[in-house]
């Protein structure tokens, strides 16, 4: 790929905690890795780092030494498993946490330093519809809306959609069901929310996978090591395969959107091009 190449940025997100969304993130990187794409885990959750806790990494500096001007991007960089990168933030820091406008677009704009090394971006969202989600979904080119079956999850997650929708024009998002039962299960939790997004909204959703509720996961969790790693034919990590497979498929962004965005420099085509 020429030094240019456009980058697939995608915001895993869904509105409400406990959904299982970061390791989803961290497991989509891993399968993306073994399929040989270079990849980089942001843990936008600016205040609560969890990504580097779930893999038992410990950083040396995070997103808020960026901010202050101590390193640059590249710095924090961690090598984590099956080679993936994670820009780690920070943990406790109330300051990361309510970040202004200008502040956010720096950290977006700083990414197109490591933009040359770099394949997929994953963004691992935090909770909630607060303005650092809603800055981090606008600025990738994916939204992958991580649902379970439980009324307060999906309720959540249309909440962020209309939020994202009618206050910044979005209108195609992407849905995993997590921890459920059975295939079917996931296709009845999708269908629970378009029922009402299709009802009150103008939106395009697509149904990407599920991935079952496995014991495996939290096993994991317990030995801070990823699924996708420490049990690769559970069933969680199979469906995470199948899952990644379909994201490798999907479309790189052509051209800049007219808002701020990750790597929007390598969607200007240049001068001449043809194009």
């Amino acid at each position: 790929m020429g030094s240019n190449h456009p980058v697939q940025v995608i915001a895993v997100t869904g509105g409400k905690g406990g959904i299982g969304k970061t390791n989803v993130s961290v497991n989509l990187s891993l399968a993306l890795a073994e399929m040989g794409r270079r990849v980089v885990l942001l843990d936008a959750d600016l205040g609560l780092a969890n990504v580097d806790v779930l893999l038992g990494l410990k950083p040396k500096a995070t997103l808020a030494d960026v901010l202050d001007g101590k390193c640059d991007l590249r710095d924090v960089l961690v090598t984590g498993p099956g080679g993936i990168r994670i820009v780690p933030a920070a943990s406790g820091a109330a300051n990361m946490v309510s970040l202004n406008h200008q502040q956010h677009a720096g950290l977006i704009q700083a990414f197109s330093e490591i933009g040359d090394n770099i394949d997929v971006l994953i963004v691992d969202t935090a909770a909630g519809i607060g303005d650092s989600v809603v800055s981090f979904v606008r600025a990738a080119q994916e939204v992958l809306v991580v649902v379970c079956d439980e009324p307060t999850s999906i309720t959540d997650a249309y909440a962020l959609i209309k939020l994202l929708n009618r206050d910044h024009g979005m209108t195609r998002f992407r849905v995993l069901a997590n921890m459920v039962g059975t295939p079917q299960e996931g296709r009845m939790v999708f269908a629970k929310l378009t029922k009402v997004t299709d009802r009150f909204l103008d939106v395009a959703l697509q149904y990407v996978g599920a991935v079952p509720f496995d014991e495996a996961v939290r096993k994991s969790v317990q030995k801070q090591r990823a699924v996708f790693e420490a049990f690769p034919r559970s069933k969680a990590s199979l469906a995470i395969r199948a899952i990644a497979q379909k994201v490798d498929a999907w479309p790189l962004p052509a051209n800049p959107r007219g808002h701020l965005e990750f790597f929007v420099e390598r969607l200007v085509q240049p001068t001449g091009s043809g194009l």
